[in-house]
């Protein structure tokens, strides 16, 4: 049995060449479904993890300040979720929990490589919190102004505030992926909005290699008609972003975790979204 998304032509030629008796059957479908629904263990473990990344962006939020560089903010993140992911697992073993923190036009792509800019007055920022715990992936990610937000970027940020609490009102047993899609797409349509939209609006959560990635069945895209069922986890992350020299330029990006219930969904992101928390610095 081998998962074909993520084996290369080279390995299943030498796979070939030496299983015996030869019959390979992929299984990468199989297993993919059975990720999409959450044992009550997994449930509480992602449940601690999205604690952890609230406790990264608290961090983060505190090291913001006006000549700041990105590299810095990142790092005091970074640390706080690794002390925080040692208290809470101490027989765990540590690695690939990391920040993608960005400001100013920095933020047109959703996860841009932190660089050493310093953050500057009416900035916008984007934090992005990664834990990792024993192979266990988890996000936040909030868009933030530095020190005051401009009339015209604080239009987009409230309205993909608006659609980003609009989308997880749909995230509820019985929908499906595509349809949940098309009803934002619309939300934005009506707004004239549509055209920033960066790419699929959230995605499912649980054991994950960044290199490879994680189950493609449980996307909120058009072409993905998955229905949605208690014990799945998944994301709410709508993102627009105008380009340099537009007003109210940048990438704005809000991001909450969900686990499906029989009745609806609980948000287990603690971190707030929106204009009233998130100017700092």
């Amino acid at each position: 049995g081998y998962e074909s998304d993520h084996l290369t032509l080279m390995q299943r030629d030498k796979l070939e060449d030496f299983l015996q008796p030869l019959t390979m059957v992929d299984l990468f479908e199989t297993t993919m479904r059975q990720r999409m629904h959450k044992s009550e263990a997994e449930i509480a473990l992602i449940r601690q993890c999205a604690a952890i990344a609230d406790v990264g962006g608290y961090a983060i939020r505190d090291a913001v300040r006006i000549g700041t560089r990105e590299i810095d903010v990142a790092m005091a993140g970074r640390d706080a979720m690794e002390l925080e992911i040692a208290k809470r697992f101490p027989d765990a073993e540590y690695r690939d929990t990391w920040v993608w923190f960005q400001s100013g036009i920095n933020t047109d792509g959703a996860h841009n490589p932190v660089t050493a800019r310093q953050i500057e007055r009416g900035d916008i920022l984007s934090l992005n919190t990664f834990p990792m715990v024993s192979a266990y992936y988890t996000a936040l990610e909030r868009t933030m102004f530095a020190g005051e937000v401009d009339p015209a970027s604080l239009k987009i940020w409230e309205a993909n505030v608006a659609a980003h609490e609009f989308g997880m009102s749909l995230l509820k047993p019985g929908a499906s992926c595509s349809e949940v899609t098309r009803q934002i797409n619309d939300f934005l349509q009506e707004r004239d909005l549509l055209q920033y939209r960066t790419f699929g609006y959230g995605h499912s959560f649980g054991v994950l290699s960044h290199y490879y990635g994680r189950e493609a069945g449980l996307e909120l895209r058009e072409d993905i008609d998955t229905v949605l069922e208690p014990g799945m986890v998944i994301s709410m992350e709508p993102m627009l972003t105008l380009g340099e020299g537009q007003p109210g330029a940048g990438g704005y990006r809000e991001h909450d975790i969900l686990v499906i219930t029989d009745e609806g969904n609980e948000n287990i992101t603690g971190y707030p979204y929106g204009p009233e928390f998130n100017v700092v610095g």
